[in-house]
């Protein structure tokens, strides 16, 4: 009966970190005009409004350049820029192209290697709503010293405050909140074993 209780309280701690986590996604979007970084990064994704976002703050000189980040090998830079407004001027000085990045975690090693590379100590970060928590997240864990300002493209279909009753939206909510919890879980697996050599190499206190 004990185990039983301890893993209903388990799932509603759960459950109740699932809608704490919607409702951090929902207030994203839309988003408040940002204040000057060093520069951008965009994370790509099933939409181009992600690349276009990001593009429309370098217009507005948000940012010294831009990192698109986890764009395909098999696209050309002509292509890309084929799909995106703005002026060819400014994306062929300003833009650079990540082709490495697989996944977020990947994402976030190519944007934090980026920013090293430039000396860059603050970002604006582009990328949908629902998935800027484990994009932010990923992103700290790689790059701890860099400052993040989140911009976040909004997906209709979670703007509704009942996503839950959708299978769609609950799908997409769930599963980016389950990547979050282990993004999260990593962060702080990450931590334990950077502190502990510290730790270790600390000098012991000789006795008085």
């Amino acid at each position: 009966m004990k185990f039983l209780t301890f893993i209903a309280i388990l799932a509603l701690i759960w459950l109740i970190g699932l809608f704490v986590f919607a409702d951090r996604v929902r207030g994203y979007a839309p988003s408040q005009e940002p204040a000057r970084a060093d520069a951008i990064v965009a994370l790509t994704g099933p939409s181009p409004e992600r690349i276009n976002a990001a593009i429309r703050l370098l217009e507005q000189d948000k940012g010294e350049r831009l990192l698109i980040s986890g764009v395909n090998r098999e696209v050309r830079r002509q292509e890309l820029r084929a799909l995106t407004p703005g002026s060819s001027r400014l994306f062929n000085c300003c833009v650079d192209l990540g082709f490495e990045a697989l996944d977020t975690i990947g994402n976030a090693q190519e944007i934090a290697a980026w920013a090293d590379a430039k000396n860059y100590d603050s970002l604006i970060v582009v990328t949908s709503d629902y998935h800027m928590p484990r994009a932010l997240t990923e992103i700290r864990a790689a790059a701890p010293g860099v400052e993040l300002t989140p911009y976040a493209v909004e997906t209709p279909s979670l703007d509704n405050s009942r996503w839950w009753r959708a299978a769609v939206t609950a799908r997409r909510m769930t599963l980016e909140y389950v990547k979050y919890l282990a993004a999260l879980g990593r962060a702080a697996l990450n931590r334990i074993s950077s502190d502990a050599p510290a730790a270790a190499d600390a000098p012991e206190e000789q006795p008085a």
